[in-house]
């Protein structure tokens, strides 16, 4: 049986270090998409009969923000980084898209649901609890209010070429001008040579050499 909503709370509270208005908007946020896409419970290894649970690597996730929610959406949703199930769209929005891997639509496109916290979600919580300050106002309100009113939600297509999925063995080059080695295609072509994505577009490297 998958964990409730205070089960899975205190999950998110122990892995991000405190538990916040955003941990609760992510838990629910995830539990909302794993609802809509008959997904029981993606972090379960085995079913109660033994078998392997076939839900473990049926979902890739893409956060559109950097802050607390996204820790929640990887507890909930079993997705991680470092298993390449969980991808960051920095778009400064309370937002995520939840990929089904098993609803294929057309050869590389997958079905999967959009939910973003409602800006309205904020005024209705200071209706609920206006005697208190802002953060324990937010946090027992969204623990409470509906879906609806918490949320907005679209089914969407999202192209997934296989490279990006997770446990995917790509090639491996090494880079013509540095020799630093580059996994999962992400090199560029530039006159006959192979380079990693900082040779190749140095404007766009996020440090610079001292």
């Amino acid at each position: 049986m998958a964990a409730g909503l205070d089960e899975l709370l205190h999950e998110a509270e122990i892995a991000h270090g405190h538990l916040c208005a955003g941990q609760i908007l992510g838990v629910r946020m995830a539990m909302l998409a794993l609802q809509r896409l008959g997904i029981d419970d993606p972090r379960r290894r085995h079913n109660e009969d033994g078998s392997l649970n076939s839900d473990r690597k049926r979902l890739v996730t893409f956060v559109e923000i950097d802050r607390c929610a996204t820790d929640a959406i990887g507890v909930v949703t079993g997705c991680r980084v470092g298993k390449r199930a969980l991808k960051l769209r920095d778009w400064g929005k309370m937002a995520a898209t939840f990929v089904d891997l098993n609803a294929e639509l057309e050869p590389g496109v997958y079905k999967g649901v959009r939910v973003v916290a409602l800006e309205s979600s904020k005024v209705r919580a200071k209706e609920l609890y206006p005697e208190l300050e802002r953060n324990p106002q937010q946090m027992k309100a969204y623990r409470e209010m509906p879906d609806a009113e918490l949320f907005g939600e679209q089914w969407v297509r999202v192209p997934l070429p296989a490279s990006e999925f997770p446990g995917y063995k790509g090639q491996r080059v090494v880079c013509a001008r540095c020799g630093e080695g580059v996994n999962f295609d992400r090199f560029a072509e530039r006159d006959g040579e192979q380079l990693c994505l900082a040779c190749a577009d140095a404007e766009k490297v996020y440090f610079k050499p001292l």
